[in-house]
């Protein structure tokens, strides 16, 4: 997967997520700050860019199986679920269709064609999301 930032707000990030190459859906997120220059906010800051491992886990929050990123620099339990306003995330990826300024819509259509997606991978094949 790759999820590409293209607007970076003083409140919210938004981005479009790919998976083999082909457009998937759009993201939200927190606000995109410069770790190496700002300091983090907690709950108010997007994830660095970077490559990460994904795997699908339980999220006791949420009671469903969501997909976990690993090895983020600085956070810990980043998930890709659905949401639809900056307020919906403490630093996870929200999926959805970005038809209104700040926000994503169809969240849980998304979050459910995006695991489903996942899940029918082949087993043990590795699953991994570029951030940038």
């Amino acid at each position: 997967m790759t999820l590409t930032r293209t607007a970076k707000r003083k409140t919210y990030t938004i981005g479009c997520l790919a998976i083999d190459g082909t457009y998937f859906c759009d993201t939200l997120e927190p606000a995109w700050r410069d770790l190496k220059k700002k300091h983090k906010v907690k709950g108010r800051t997007a994830i660095p860019e970077g490559r990460y491992p994904v795997v699908i886990t339980w999220s006791p929050k949420f009671g469903q199986w969501l997909p976990l990123l690993l090895h983020v620099p600085q956070f810990e339990g980043i998930r890709i679920h659905a949401g639809n306003t900056p307020d919906d995330t403490a630093g996870c990826i929200l999926v959805g269709e970005n038809r209104r300024p700040g926000q994503v819509l169809d969240s849980r259509l998304w979050e459910r064609r995006l695991v489903r997606r996942l899940a029918s991978r082949p087993l043990g094949e590795g699953v991994w999301i570029t951030v940038g």
